[in-house]
């Protein structure tokens, strides 16, 4: 029984395609990539402008939070590490979700981008959203499960990764 399922679907993307399905394969990736730089880049600028996030202790604090998740996380020894240095490590939080969010929306690095993606929310499932219940009222779990297609596939449409791709493949006469 035929199924009507393209195998052959990796396409270059220097070549422009002629059918929709062509243009479709090329540009699927594209919203989850606008989606999760923009998020990331919200959820870094967000925790840095918060006047309460960024103290070792009080309400909405990054301590509090620590000290509230380190009973019920998946990994208690990574909170402990947190704790250790709470502003510190919030701001590695926040300034890696901005790096992580610029990669993948500019499409610089895509891969390393969304590797570093997919290391903060799985660091933030094991942690702070571990013990939701059931777990997919945990976000995190979701957000690495988005970000694995982009760690496979990069960006390759419309990215500062295409477009110094192209300018390499022009120096040296079509060679990779």
């Amino acid at each position: 029984m035929v199924h009507g399922i393209r195998t052959d679907s990796h396409t270059s993307y220097v070549d422009e395609g002629s059918t929709w399905r062509d243009t479709a394969v090329r540009y699927a990736l594209l919203p989850l990539r606008v989606f999760l730089g923009i998020t990331f880049i919200y959820a870094g600028l967000d925790k840095l402008t918060n006047s309460a996030f960024m103290h070792a202790s009080g309400p909405g604090s990054i301590g509090e939070l620590m000290h509230s998740v380190r009973g019920s996380s998946a990994i208690p020894a990574l909170v402990d590490l947190a704790l250790k240095h709470p502003v510190g490590f919030g701001y590695a939080i926040a300034f890696g979700e901005l790096a992580v969010g610029i990669g993948t929306l500019l499409g610089l690095l895509g891969r390393l981008a969304a590797l570093g993606g997919a290391l903060i929310s799985l660091s933030l499932w094991l942690t702070v959203s571990w013990a939701s219940t059931p777990y997919y009222y945990g976000n995190d779990l979701a957000y690495l499960m988005a970000w694995i297609p982009l760690v496979l596939a990069g960006t390759p449409v419309l990215s500062l990764d295409a477009a110094l791709r192209a300018r390499r493949r022009q120096r040296t006469g079509g060679y990779r």
